[in-house]
């Protein structure tokens, strides 16, 4: 399995259609994909008042590399959201095993 971390910052003026959005049009870009297992979105700290974050859980890699391509260590941004990103990132963890 392989988790990806997807975080965002955003422009705070555009938060209320950001939101509606995100968890419109994101989710359902990567829920219908071949070896998705699962997603969390989560909103914004005191700490990071314009960030979100989307937590993905793969099958394995393969799977990920067909979702967003080769370059799948960078962001995929799904269409209609790009104007939203001031920042982003992307982080990717294998599956730790602890047998």
């Amino acid at each position: 399995m392989i988790t990806r971390i997807f975080r965002v910052r955003i422009d705070p003026s555009f938060r209320v259609e950001f939101e509606s959005k995100f968890s419109d049009i994101s989710v359902k870009a990567v829920e219908s994909q071949k070896g998705f297992l699962s997603v969390e979105i989560g909103k914004p700290t005191n700490w990071t008042p314009d960030e979100y974050v989307m937590i993905t859980h793969w099958k394995d890699e393969e799977s990920l590399r067909n979702f967003v391509g080769e370059s799948w260590n960078e962001a995929h941004i799904p269409e209609g959201m790009g104007q939203f990103a001031q920042e982003c990132w992307v982080h990717h963890y294998y599956d730790y095993d602890r047998t």
